[in-house]
């Protein structure tokens, strides 16, 4: 029952989602090897002559960008996993809704760190 109530349902939405996002870029194939071979498409004017326009600079991305999503993720899942609520103790009118704490920065809950997340991932 008193993890039910520390359990915020944005926190789980937000872990869920960032879980989601995670295993699909895991699951994904990787451009590493594809943008080896596209690389050496490049024409004189800096783009691979397929329907796309491919820059070098888009080529590098695509090359790291799985990676990089999957580092995202975990960053934000740890962050996520740092700002969790907690009951901050004390006196309180309504002992069904008691005052929370985030556990990292000892803001009222939600902290700004979780309502920036939950912007930005909504």
């Amino acid at each position: 029952m008193k993890a039910d109530r520390l359990t915020d349902p944005r926190h789980t939405r937000l872990r869920e989602r960032l879980d989601a996002i995670r295993a699909r870029s895991a699951k994904s194939t990787s451009w590493r090897t594809s943008t080896q071979y596209l690389s050496r498409l490049v024409n004189r004017d800096g783009f691979v002559p397929v329907k796309a326009r491919l820059t070098r600079e888009d080529l590098a991305f695509l090359a790291g960008a799985r990676d990089e999503v999957i580092a995202l993720a975990e960053l934000g899942a740890r962050i996520l996993d740092l700002h969790r609520p907690q009951e901050a103790g004390g006196i309180t009118s309504d002992p069904d809704s008691p005052i929370r704490r985030c556990r990292a920065c000892m803001w009222r809950w939600p902290c700004p760190t979780f309502r920036a997340m939950d912007d930005t991932l909504d």
